[in-house]
């Protein structure tokens, strides 16, 4: 009689934590492919925006003048600060 009291309150609590931690687990894979999704969008984002191109012809025509001795290594570690912070 013991043993059916027993394993009639166990049972149904042992079943409620499994599901509770397979609802936890699947929240889980949720939201780290939402999460990735995101990144993913950020990274199409910024990959393929323009200013990023433009960006990188401006420094590598700073370069081209240093390595000219046009502008000195100051000159152009300024002039690359000044366009990477706008």
């Amino acid at each position: 009689m013991e043993k059916i009291i027993f394993f009639g309150l166990v049972i149904p609590i042992i079943g409620f934590v499994l599901y509770l931690g397979a609802t936890a687990i699947m929240k889980g894979f949720s939201a780290k492919e939402t999460n990735r999704s995101e990144k993913e969008e950020d990274i199409i984002a910024t990959s393929s925006s323009p200013d990023i191109d433009q960006l990188s012809n401006e420094i590598t025509k700073l370069n081209e003048l240093r390595q000219s001795g046009v502008i000195t290594e100051e000159e152009f570690e300024k002039a690359k600060k000044k366009l990477l912070n706008d």
